[in-house]
């Protein structure tokens, strides 16, 4: 039986965390792959998206009180493939870059790392910790967050598209496998698990490891594009086109939908974010106005 998922908190934001107003039909889904919200939805992500320029820097959410009785999403990372800042801008002799050049600073809010989701909710053995993508900065990620926010085990990762930025950092959950549980489920398409089988072979095929050798045991589990139950959560997968002809998929759970890599929106897809609460979405280039690139047009009140 698939669990209701309550969300309660978002994080990482302001201290106290901001606690999210539920509100009903907030989206507006036109055919010309644009997404409005309402006037009740923009009020609302009006306060999430202030919260979210003022929040406080990541040495500053250490020794944060857990929530044990909400379900919450964690923000793990929210950058692009190769992080910022890039090494390019910082050695460019011209400084020409203010974004690299602040994102060097401690705590600033411009150093942002590969794009990930953990999932929270209670359950009578403690929370259920969902990661949504690993990728190749993971693990410098989870040494801030993990510590920060209790996190210690991670009881399953889902798979958006086989990617760096997104199965990078498999190999890094040998730290779980070996010292904190015994393996780690992983949900992903089988497109992109024969991806997989090439860059993370030694994880996949063990017989020729090396004894001894601490590797990620990891159990991989083909999803098919239909609802799926993660420890009793139910995820939609969300199909969508990562640039021409790559195939990658967003997941809506509870009512809320999570897409972080998107170039244009499938016809059949549209139904599936209908009435959805929160939609979090990549937004890497607003500016674009062609067919291929899906914008966000929000008119706060």
């Amino acid at each position: 039986m698939a669990v209701p998922l309550a969300l309660g908190f978002v994080r990482p934001v302001t201290t106290p965390l901001l606690r999210l107003t539920r509100f009903a039909n907030p989206f507006l889904l036109s055919r010309n792959h644009q997404i409005s919200a309402s006037r009740n939805a923009s009020s609302a992500f009006n306060r999430i998206i202030q919260a979210s320029l003022h929040s406080s820097s990541a040495g500053d959410s250490v020794g944060a009180k857990e929530n044990v009785g909400q379900s919450e999403i964690i923000f793990i990372g929210t950058g692009t493939s190769e992080g910022i800042p890039r090494v390019s801008c910082l050695t460019n002799p011209d400084k020409t870059c203010p974004v690299c050049s602040k994102a060097v600073e401690p705590g600033n809010k411009n150093r942002r790392l590969n794009t990930s989701l953990l999932v929270r909710f209670p359950r009578p053995s403690g929370k259920c910790n969902i990661l949504i993508d690993a990728g190749k900065f993971f693990y410098h990620s989870a040494l801030t967050w993990f510590p920060a926010y209790g996190i210690r085990t991670i009881d399953a990762v889902i798979i958006t598209h086989s990617h760096a930025d997104a199965i990078g950092g498999l190999d890094d959950l040998r730290d779980w496998t070996n010292n904190v549980q015994p393996s780690v489920p992983i949900y992903t398409a089988e497109r992109d698990f024969e991806v997989m089988k090439k860059t993370h072979y030694y994880i996949i095929d063990t017989s020729d490891v090396t004894p001894g050798a601490a590797v990620s045991d990891l159990q991989f589990n083909i999803i098919q594009e239909k609802p799926f139950l993660v420890h009793d959560l139910q995820f939609t997968p969300l199909p969508v086109w990562h640039g021409r002809g790559y195939r990658s998929l967003g997941f809506r759970f509870g009512n809320i939908c999570y897409i972080s890599d998107v170039s244009d929106i499938p016809e059949d897809t549209y139904p599936l974010l209908e009435n959805c609460e929160i939609l979090i979405m990549v937004s890497l280039h607003l500016s674009f106005s062609t067919y291929t690139c899906v914008y966000i047009s929000c008119k706060y009140s």
